[in-house]
């Protein structure tokens, strides 16, 4: 098995190396509880339009990949959050 490699750059680490210790502490925090919702969290249930097109082939590459569809949509909907608030989010890049 391989693992993914992801190099930084010199200017990403100096602005790392600048953070607080409680925002270190916050980022970890935050990249833990990443892909998991909290123990306390409730679901709300719903309503969403969505071309038929997209919702089909979405739900066969889910199909694909063993990944049930909706739980892949949160994935995303995680994902996308956590790379809006990144706190030593390379500027080049948003």
């Amino acid at each position: 098995m391989s693992r993914p490699v992801q190099y930084f750059s010199p200017e990403y680490l100096a602005r790392c190396r600048k953070m607080r210790p409680d925002q270190i502490v916050r980022f970890l925090d935050g990249f833990r509880a990443l892909g998991r919702p909290p123990a306390s969290a409730k679901s709300r249930l719903i309503s969403m339009k969505v071309p038929e097109d997209l919702l089909r082939s979405f739900k066969s590459a889910c199909d694909k990949e063993g990944a049930a569809y909706q739980t892949r949509i949160k994935e995303l909907m995680r994902r996308w959050l956590a790379e809006r608030d990144r706190p030593c989010a390379d500027s080049r890049l948003v």
